[in-house]
């Protein structure tokens, strides 16, 4: 990677396989914030996070962005926006602000504006895959005034941005509106195949998937499913939230959207664990805790 002072604000799993994708000589010119820090249960992890990546993890934002060129905006859907507002009040003049946070085209604005004001400049990006196993190679979406300048600096760390427009919530647009598809399809999938393994057909059911669309692996599929939202669903929610309010800004009922919601949450909620490949054992545990 092209060396250069950036800085992560949150330092969950995407900004892990950033990092360990781009496999830095020098990782402690990179630095790093996590509100996570600031709180007593999960202060340590971060550290140790901090410790093994060899960043220079910080005990504040404004030290973490202080002499920074490009910020990597990787928090939550639902603290992306107050991310944008506190990171404002930090920036230098003509900071890059990448914000990779899955939210809605609305969302996205306000917090371009609260960059901009600041002298920063926002760029909405849209990460279009999990980030595992392509880690910095997982495709983006970019999009905004600012799109060229941020994808020469993608390019140079040997990731693979798509600009897709010179305005802001383009490429957010792209993000959300799939998600209703890719995520409702998780909670669709997990509700049909909870409810067959309840009443005892699971079999019957999956076979029914299979002969009406034999190129689909409906059971590697479903426990992919399931694992997804396991691991992931209180984030997935806070997406689809955004999501719901992308659909509804449209003019458009959101009722499906919504409903994944619901679902998405309920299995990231219920401590189910996703461990192994099997179906069954996967439907089992978490019918044990719903």
């Amino acid at each position: 990677m092209t060396e250069q002072a950036l800085a992560f604000v949150g330092f969950g799993e995407a900004a892990m396989a950033f990092l360990s994708g781009w496999a830095p000589s020098d990782p402690a010119r990179i630095s790093a914030y996590d509100i996570k820090t600031d709180t007593p249960a999960t202060r340590a992890t971060l550290l140790d996070r901090y410790r093994h990546a060899g960043i220079r993890g910080c005990e504040t934002l404004d030290a973490a962005l202080n002499g920074v060129e490009t910020v990597f905006s990787v928090v939550t859907a639902d603290q992306a926006l107050a991310a944008a507002n506190a990171g404002a009040a930090c920036l230098s003049p003509g900071t890059l602000w990448l914000d990779c946070n899955s939210c809605a085209p609305g969302s996205k604005a306000r917090a371009a504006e609260a960059i901009e004001a600041a002298g920063g400049r926002y760029v909405d990006v849209a990460v279009m895959a999990p980030v595992h196993p392509k880690r910095h190679h997982v495709p983006l979406k970019i999009s905004g005034p600012h799109a060229d300048a941020a994808a020469y600096v993608l390019r140079a760390l040997d990731m693979r941005p798509e600009i897709v427009g010179d305005k802001i919530g383009q490429a957010s647009s792209v993000k959300m509106l799939r998600s209703v598809m890719i995520k409702g399809l998780e909670a669709l999938t997990t509700e049909c195949l909870l409810a067959a393994r309840k009443a005892g057909v699971e079999d019957q059911v999956l076979a029914s998937f299979r002969a009406s669309d034999p190129d689909v692996n409906w059971e590697a599929r479903g426990s992919y499913n399931l694992d997804r939202m396991m691991v992931h669903g209180e984030r997935r929610a806070a997406e689809m939230r955004e999501v719901a309010l992308t659909v509804a800004a449209l003019g458009l009922p959101s009722d499906m959207t919504r409903a994944c919601v619901d679902w998405q949450d309920r299995v990231g909620r219920s401590g189910a664990t996703p461990e192994g490949d099997d179906l069954r054992a996967r439907l089992d545990r978490l019918l044990d805790r719903l």
